[in-house]
């Protein structure tokens, strides 16, 4: 990721306006701000929710607060507490997202 273009600046996730997308269980929402070609977003999963999609996007994803399961196409899954983080490329390994309880992530992409 080659990050340019961009001047120093803050963000107050509060104040940036959450947008609903919902899930095959659940919803989303989402705090998003773009920068060029960089998406970051804050986003709350409600408790119960499940994907509705199998994602190809590369994502850094880093846990704040709940459990997320994480499942690949290929079967293997991974659960992320607060303070633990993925990782993955672009079109390198499907996945999608679930949790019980609900969680907040931030993530990049």
């Amino acid at each position: 990721m080659i990050i340019s273009d961009i001047p120093f600046g803050t963000t107050d996730w509060a104040k940036v306006e959450k947008t609903e997308h919902p899930g095959e269980v659940g919803v989303a929402y989402w705090r998003t701000r773009q920068f060029g070609d960089i998406r970051v977003r804050m986003v709350e999963y409600s408790p119960r929710y499940v994907a509705d999609h199998w994602c190809e996007k590369g994502h850094v994803l880093f846990c704040l607060q709940g459990e997320l399961r994480t499942e690949l196409k290929a079967g293997r899954v991974f659960m992320l507490t607060p303070g633990q983080s993925y990782q993955v490329g672009d079109n390198q390994e499907a996945h999608r997202s679930s949790t019980e309880g609900g969680a907040t992530l931030f993530i990049v992409d």
